[in-house]
């Protein structure tokens, strides 16, 4: 992108609180993040939702006549409503009059539409959603693959999505050398179900995986590790329990701290340290999960998306344009093709 604007499509209409927290956090993006946005969805909707009439001029709105509710079973509710607001934000990026895709609706919607406009990545059979959370260690986040997008795996797709996850630690979360570690029920090799012992050998035999081993549900947060590879199934429920932990921590020091004169005299001393914590802790603050393994950066936030999360997930989706990770990985598995990156391996058909 060199010092041109990040333009990033941000779908209007998608999530529980649309359109008026997702404009609103489209808005801040645009002042402080240095990007251009574009809202699609009904423009009288958008433009009613905007509470600073002064900012309906810099506004970018392309129309789309549909959405897709949440109830909706994604393909075939994509080809009924071809105009619905998530396939016109995706093939903005087809024709390359965006850079970006962020959405807080329907997320079946939003990867099936990512593959029928845009594609896969030469080599990648499934896109994954990665997320990426706070760890023990300051400063060191973990990506973790797949959090949703397919609950079924083999072994090909994991070794897969260990791929797309050291590139993007290393070329979005700045980590030279990531560790990989693969989701299981103890640290051997030898353990876990057939799925994870052959994925375990795959990984293994990856020279462009830096894989250290099985990793326990223990090892997620503890910083150990940089990526850590599981199915879509156990990610979903890892990253949602996650986020229970988060809160109900948060929930917790409201509610003890405060107690009594001395505890109110701390609060105000902490004040600083909390907001640290909070932002350390709240999902919102990561924005969503990059679907990785398609031809286009998508950003897939929550369906509860407020402001805050919808600016971080365009701050994602920045970083993603700007670090240009879409071509990174394409030139990595190029480079790596006769290490079979993706490569056929009869028994995992």
């Amino acid at each position: 992108m060199g010092s041109m604007r990040a333009r990033i499509a941000i779908d209007a209409m998608g999530g529980d609180h649309a359109p008026a927290e997702i404009v609103a956090g489209a808005l801040r993006a645009k002042e402080e993040l240095g990007v251009d946005v574009l809202l699609v969805g009904e423009p009288e909707q958008i433009k009613a939702s905007v509470k600073q009439p002064d900012s309906l001029s810099s506004l970018e709105i392309v129309p789309a006549e549909d959405i897709v509710e949440m109830d909706e079973e994604p393909l075939s509710a994509l080809r009924r409503k071809p105009k619905a607001s998530i396939n016109v934000a995706m093939e903005l990026v087809k024709k390359k009059q965006a850079d970006a895709v962020v959405s807080a609706g329907h997320s079946g919607a939003a990867m099936a539409a990512a593959l029928l406009r845009l594609g896969r990545l030469p080599g990648i059979d499934r896109p994954a959603i990665g997320a990426v959370l706070p760890t023990m260690i300051p400063g060191k986040p973990v990506i973790i693959l797949d959090v949703g997008a397919n609950v079924d795996c083999r072994p090909k797709f994991l070794e897969q999505f260990a791929f797309l996850g050291t590139m993007y630690s290393q070329y979005v979360l700045g980590i030279a050398e990531p560790k990989v570690g693969l989701l299981n029920i103890g640290e051997e090799s030898s353990k876990g179900n057939e799925v994870a012992l052959r994925a375990h050998q795959l990984l293994q035999k990856n020279a462009q995986i830096p894989f250290i081993g099985n990793a326990e549900g223990r090892d997620v947060l503890s910083g150990k590790f940089d990526v850590i590879v599981c199915d879509g199934f156990v990610g979903n429920v890892l990253l949602k329990f996650a986020e229970a932990v988060g809160e109900v921590a948060l929930q917790i020091l409201r509610e003890e701290l405060p107690q009594g004169v001395h505890g109110k005299l701390g609060v105000s001393i902490l004040k600083p340290n909390l907001k640290r914590i909070k932002q350390r802790m709240d999902h919102a603050e990561h924005g969503g999960g990059l679907l990785l393994g398609v031809a286009g950066v998508c950003i897939i936030s929550h369906g509860s998306s407020q402001a805050p999360t919808i600016f971080n997930a365009v701050r994602l989706a920045r970083e993603a344009v700007d670090n240009q990770v879409l071509d990174r990985i394409q030139s990595k598995y190029r480079e790596g093709n006769q290490h079979s990156v993706v490569g056929s391996h009869p028994t995992d058909q």
